[in-house]
């Protein structure tokens, strides 16, 4: 069974697949009588850190929070400015401001690689520059290398927005272990989903304890600490929050790990069937190219730009006609009104040229041959009517 299977569409965006495994979790879960973050949500932490070769991870509610306390711990606040690409989903600005400090809106590289330009973030960063959030769009990994080097040449902090990015990896380093923290995403569109939730990985030890704190009202000790008897009280000693993360979804969690990199490796082939039947056709471009082994995807998105001066809402017409879902990920952070005022402080001509132009198309593990083939055919025919 699929989650789509019933809402009409020919192809979906993407879709989940439940099976008795996955049902199977979460009645053995609810059946426990614990809820509320406990056992699960500790094995969770354990393999997702194994996976990422990171010494710690901490499980959250969603990944707009995993990015809130990652810059809260790295000391982001009032007066401050972070660096960000606006060709990114709003999450990543919100955060930001939630933390007191200030987007600062930086330029991607092209139609061929839509990640951050490195020069661009040298270029944006000022005397009250705290941090650098770089995002691996599409799941493809931007370049961590340039990134820390600006970092370290300015003394600045480097989140890893990893929400595209579980399994991709970097010169053999997994995305999210690249920079002091990495924050992922586990909703239902994503490579692992679990419904709402995210995780937070580090290899600081005193970041850690801070997320953990963070995490859970700034308490010193868990309820599933004191149900244990391994407390009976506790302090509080910061003013956290309540981002936890629960026993159902973190049951969801580690069976949709085990099956990650299954999905990751069918997600390239499919990307790989659109890039050979779409990359330079009738003005197309397949973002990113194959790679050359340094940077290895994990394929959350299939985008496409659009020829020059193509009429997306046009294309997305045609296609949903085919009972073909489409999207655009993402209108650039800059066009929404809360932060058109920050946009326009600085140039970003790429974005802006390619704010009209980007078309995600459907991916997912299970999609078949057939379907892509149908994708591509609609999506061909809707570009030659332009």
């Amino acid at each position: 069974m699929t989650a789509s299977s019933e809402l009409g569409w020919h192809v979906p965006l993407s879709d989940i697949r439940v099976d008795d495994e996955l049902t199977d979790a979460v009645v053995e879960t609810v059946r426990s009588g614990w809820w509320s973050m406990g056992p699960r949500v500790e094995e969770l932490e354990g393999e997702f850190a194994a996976f990422c070769g990171a010494p710690h991870a901490v499980a959250v509610a969603n990944g707009t929070a995993s990015l809130h306390l990652a810059l809260l711990a790295v000391g982001c606040g009032p007066g401050d400015e972070v660096v960000l690409p606006s060709l990114n989903f709003v999450a990543a600005a919100n955060a930001i401001v939630h933390t007191g400090a200030e987007p600062v809106f930086c330029d991607v590289i092209g139609a061929d690689e839509l990640n951050l330009d490195p020069h661009d973030v040298a270029a944006a960063v000022t005397p009250r520059t705290k941090a650098l959030l770089a995002l691996h769009y599409a799941g493809f990994p931007c370049a961590m290398d340039a990134v820390n080097e600006i970092a370290d040449q300015r003394g600045l902090a480097v989140v890893e927005d990893a929400a595209h990015a579980p399994g991709a990896s970097f010169h053999g380093r997994m995305c999210g272990t690249l920079g002091q923290i990495g924050c992922f995403s586990f909703f239902s569109n994503k490579n692992l989903p679990i419904g709402e939730g995210g995780m937070i990985v580090t290899g600081d030890e005193e970041l850690a304890k801070q997320l953990r704190l963070l995490r859970s009202h700034g308490m010193t000790t868990l309820t599933w600490d004191r149900h244990r008897g391994h407390a009976s009280g506790y302090d509080v000693v910061l003013a956290g929050f309540n981002y936890r993360l629960d026993e159902v979804r973190a049951a969801v969690g580690l069976v949709q790990l085990s099956r990650l990199l299954e999905e990751n490796e069918a997600r390239a082939r499919i990307a790989g069937l659109y890039r050979e039947a779409l990359d330079g056709v009738d003005g197309l471009t397949m973002p990113f190219g194959d790679g050359d082994g340094t940077r290895v995807s994990s394929h959350h998105l299939a985008v496409v730009v659009l020829p020059e001066g193509a009429d997306r809402d046009r294309v997305r017409a045609a296609l949903n006609e085919r009972r073909i879902q489409t999207s655009v990920h993402y209108p650039p952070i800059h066009s929404f009104t809360r932060y058109r005022s920050l946009g326009e402080r600085r140039p970003l001509p790429q974005t802006n040229a390619l704010a009209t132009r980007i078309l995600t198309l459907p991916l997912y593990g299970r999609l078949s041959d057939q379907q892509v083939e149908d994708v591509v055919e609609a999506l061909l025919g809707a570009v030659q009517t332009l």
